[in-house]
C-alpha cells in the first residue's frame, strides 16, 4: 500500500527554482525545501537571495543562492554548473518561474517593453528549461514545472504582450513534455491567477485591482501558499504519471467572463 506522505517527500531531491528573490519564486523555493528537497535560488537580485538562503539555512535546509539573468544564455548555464555543484548532485526538479509583467493598452505598446516581456518570459523560459532538461535527459529523470498565467489561457485587456508571452510558454511546455516524455523528463504547466505578489502592483498602477477580483468567482486574489499542493504534486513521485498538463490555480478566472 502506497504511503500517502512519502510520495510527495522530496529528501534526497535538488530543485532550482528562479525568479525566487521574492514573490511565488521565493515562496515555493521555501516551501520545496521544508519538502525535503536541495534548493538553488536563482534570480538577479543576489542580496535578496542570501537573505532567503540564510533562513533556510538556520533551519537546517540545504539551500544556496546562484545569481541568474534569464535573458542572458552565458548567464543560465553559468547558474545551472553553480546550482549543482553548490548542492553537490544534479537536479531532479526545476520551478521555471522567472518572469515580469508589464500593462498597456495594444496601441501603445513600446517595442522596448514588447521585447523586454518576451525576452524574460518565453525566450528566458525556453533557454532555461532547453538548459535544465539536457542533463534530465541524460539520467532519464525529472520535472520541470514551468509556471504561465491565468492571461495565457484567457484575453484580458492591458495584457497584449504579458498574456501572448504566457501563452507561448504554455505551448513551449506541452512540445517539449512531448518530446521529453520518452527520456523519463516530466514538463507540466501551472496557470497562477490574480495572486498576492508585487505584481498585484502592476494593477493597482492601472485602477484595475477592484475590477480583477469581480472577474474571480471566489471573490478573492489567490496566496502564494495556494500553489503549495500542485507544485507538490507535479515535483513529486505522486506525481510520477502526469505530464504535458496545464492547471490553473485562479479561484475559477479562467471560466468568468462576466
Amino acid at each position: 500500500m502506497t504511503n500517502p506522505q512519502a510520495i510527495f517527500d522530496l529528501t534526497g531531491k535538488a530543485a532550482f527554482v528562479t525568479g525566487a528573490s521574492s514573490g511565488i519564486g521565493l515562496h515555493i523555493a521555501q516551501m520545496l525545501a521544508r519538502a525535503g528537497a536541495a534548493v538553488a535560488l536563482g534570480a538577479r537580485r543576489t542580496d535578496k537571495l542570501e537573505a532567503a538562503v540564510g533562513k533556510l539555512k538556520a533551519e537546517g535546509r540545504n539551500a544556496c543562492a546562484v545569481p541568474l539573468d534569464v535573458t542572458n544564455p552565458e548567464s543560465i548555464t553559468a547558474a545551472v554548473e553553480s546550482a549543482e555543484a553548490q548542492l553537490g548532485q544534479p537536479l531532479d526538479i526545476l520551478f521555471n518561474n522567472a518572469g515580469i509583467v508589464y500593462t498597456e493598452r495594444f496601441l501603445s505598446q513600446e517595442l522596448s517593453e514588447i521585447d523586454k516581456i518576451f525576452d524574460t518570459n518565453l525566450r528566458g523560459a525556453f533557454l532555461v528549461m532547453q538548459t535544465v532538461a539536457k542533463g534530465m535527459a541524460k539520467r532519464k529523470s525529472g520535472s520541470i514545472i514551468n509556471i504561465s498565467s491565468s492571461s495565457g489561457l484567457r484575453t484580458g485587456g492591458y495584457m497584449s504582450s504579458y498574456g501572448s508571452s504566457k501563452a507561448g510558454l504554455i505551448h513551449l511546455s506541452g512540445i517539449a513534455a512531448l518530446e521529453l516524455a520518452n527520456k523519463g523528463v516530466r514538463v507540466n504547466t501551472i496557470c497562477p491567477g490574480s495572486m498576492q505578489t508585487d505584481m498585484m502592483a502592476a494593477f493597482d498602477d492601472h485602477g484595475l485591482t477592484e475590477n480583477v477580483v469581480k472577474r474571480i468567482p471566489m471573490r478573492r486574489v489567490g496566496s502564494v501558499s495556494e500553489l503549495d499542493g500542485v507544485t507538490l504534486l507535479l515535483a513529486s513521485a505522486a506525481g510520477s504519471y502526469i505530464t504535458g498538463a496545464v492547471i490553473a490555480v485562479d479561484g475559477g478566472q479562467t471560466l468568468s467572463w462576466m
